[in-house]
């Protein structure tokens, strides 16, 4: 890679599945901000027009799943990913998945945004069986 990586670490996430309607995210946001839950990474998306799911990554796991249990909110997980934080440069997201590709594991999904400053963030699944690969191939095994 071109520029200096602030940080690639294998992370823990839990995610929870919610009606896809006005609110149901918000309830979920609400009780966790209630008991003091911090989240370094979100990620939401549709599963039906009927059910949304919300990927969760917790600066503490022991606190999002004590607080989740109180607020009777049900949690799947921990499950792995990737979270990035590195200086932006053109190509960087390529270089990433260009070092997956030649370990040869498949990126089942990503989110990657520019955060300012010339930063970027992003997070990244792989499926169980790659989590080793995909950590080795970052440089973090």
């Amino acid at each position: 890679m071109e520029g200096p990586v602030q940080r690639i670490e294998r992370i823990e996430y839990y995610y929870t599945v919610v009606p896809n309607r006005v609110g149901a995210g918000a309830k979920v946001f609400n009780e966790l901000k209630a008991k003091r839950v911090n989240l370094l990474a979100f990620n939401g998306f549709p599963l039906s027009a009927q059910r949304s799911q919300l990927d969760l990554v917790p600066s503490s796991g022991g606190a999002l799943v004590a607080a989740a249990r109180k607020a009777g909110i049900k949690l799947v997980g921990p499950k792995v990913a990737f979270l990035i934080s590195e200086w932006e440069h053109l190509g960087a997201v390529a270089d990433i998945l260009s070092k997956l590709e030649q370990a040869g594991v498949n990126v089942t999904a990503m989110q990657a945004i520019e955060t300012g400053d010339w930063r970027y963030g992003a997070i990244l699944w792989v499926k169980p069986r790659d989590i080793g690969k995909a950590a080795q191939a970052l440089g973090i095994s």
